[in-house]
């Protein structure tokens, strides 16, 4: 890992693999957008009367929920009436299951990416999300357990998708440009949640809320067209790549390891220590963000006395500077190794610094700065913001330390990572309940 990697350059943004990069961006903001879409109709789906006890909800799932409770932004936007009486406890189990879904299959679906190839594990994943996003109006109608299936489905599809995403670029990007390459792919999740936040409620409003899931599902099925037609496992069959690309992408890879051993050294990877500071590091970058988002409505209306519900795009806005934030570190990062001013391993470990460090030095000043408006918007911001620098560090950093394992690798991190969330929500709610919010 401490080895630097060649400068030799290479064809740039005008390249096949940065259109694999615009590619891959579109297929995480449809993903998160077919996430999200249930946390967002389902104000118009429910009896209204029941939604004040989703405020008090902590038994969701840590990702789902989160931005389950940012859609009541746009709560006032709709006017249809309620179609389903489910109550906030049977809410939380919808909002739950697609969560325990990724988790069932973030770890194997990594591992047989490598044998398999995560084309076809990824485009399958969104493939199947996007008909079961489709499906999910008439699930509703057929009652609550095919809505809970469809849902756990999904989110198996998904682990699948999310994970198998390493695989190709630990075949596509060259080391001096995998923070850019994966930051642009990885910020379509950010941008995801800041459009869906922001047109879902008007969507429901103009249209009705089962066009949600229609929009979003129809989206994902055009983006698997492209999925299975432009992408390949690897630069050397893929049939369009020019030449020089291609040359540059294997030598810039020759010194990866290409074993074709398909066992994965359990007891190394036990006894790795810098694996176990990835896993950490996710396990705390999810906790904190958890916490953040999940309870970023109610922080805004109590302390700033803002009706959040009829301001979607101010609890949006820490999306999108997520998502610049994302794309700007990757660039940084990449800049720094390129020019030799930073070894990769200080890259990683000031950027993991920094993405854990300045969002939570940002939560911490938060009491203090309650009686200013601007200053806990601004810190509000900042949070998400600056906590998405960590794609430069850790969360790529599989790819430094074992490329040939790194989506499988990538689903055990993520593992952590939903761990991390679904007891941060849960203690963050017992405390609250306990102590009274303290703002």
């Amino acid at each position: 890992m401490d080895e630097k990697p060649t400068t030799r350059k290479g064809p740039n943004f005008c390249s096949l693999r940065y259109g694999l990069a615009l590619i891959m961006h579109l297929s995480n903001f449809t993903m998160i957008t077919q996430r999200v879409s249930l946390s967002i109709a389902i104000i118009a789906m429910v009896n209204s009367t029941q939604q004040h006890g989703l405020l008090n909800a902590s038994t969701e799932g840590p990702l789902a929920d989160n931005l389950s409770n940012l859609s009541r932004s746009i709560k006032g936007f709709n006017t249809r009436d309620s179609v389903y009486q489910w109550s906030p406890e049977i809410q939380g189990v919808i909002f739950s299951s697609i969560n325990y879904g990724i988790i069932l299959t973030l770890i194997p679906s990594g591992y047989l990416a490598g044998i398999f190839g995560a084309k076809h594990m990824l485009g399958a994943g969104l493939l199947i999300s996007s008909l079961l996003t489709l499906f999910t109006p008439l699930a509703a109608d057929f009652g609550v357990t095919l809505v809970i299936v469809t849902r756990t489905v999904q989110g198996m599809a998904q682990g699948m998708a999310w994970t198998g995403q390493f695989t190709i670029w630990a075949k596509w990007a060259p080391p001096l440009e995998r923070s850019k390459l994966t930051t642009i792919a990885g910020s379509g999740v950010a941008f995801g949640s800041f459009i869906i936040l922001c047109v879902g409620g008007l969507i429901s409003q103009a249209l009705g809320w089962p066009f949600i899931f229609y929009i979003f599902g129809s989206t994902g099925c055009v983006c698997c067209l492209l999925w299975f037609t432009v992408i390949y496992d690897d630069p050397m069959h893929h049939p369009c790549i020019s030449v020089r690309e291609k040359e540059h992408i294997v030598s810039s890879l020759a010194q990866q390891s290409s074993s074709p051993r398909r066992s994965v050294p359990i007891k190394a990877m036990v006894r790795c220590l810098p694996l176990w500071a990835i896993f950490t590091g996710f396990f705390s970058h999810f906790w904190l963000c958890t916490i953040i988002i999940t309870y970023l409505p109610t922080y805004i209306s109590t302390v700033l006395h803002v009706n959040i519900r009829d301001s979607g795009v101010l609890s949006s806005l820490p999306f999108i500077a997520a998502s610049s934030c994302t794309v700007l570190g990757g660039q940084l990062a990449d800049f720094l190794l390129s020019r030799n001013l930073l070894r990769l391993i200080t890259v990683r470990k000031l950027f993991s610094s920094l993405g854990l460090l300045l969002p939570s030095l940002c939560a911490l000043a938060l009491p203090f700065v309650a009686s200013s408006y601007m200053a806990t918007i601004i810190l509000l911001i900042l949070i998400p913001g600056t906590s998405n620098l960590c794609d430069s560090g850790f969360i790529i950093n599989t790819l430094d330390v074992a490329p040939r394992y790194a989506s499988f690798l990538m689903g055990i991190s993520r593992g952590f990572g939903l761990l991390a969330g679904i007891v941060s929500s849960t203690a963050t709610g017992f405390l609250i309940s306990q102590v009274g919010p303290v703002y």
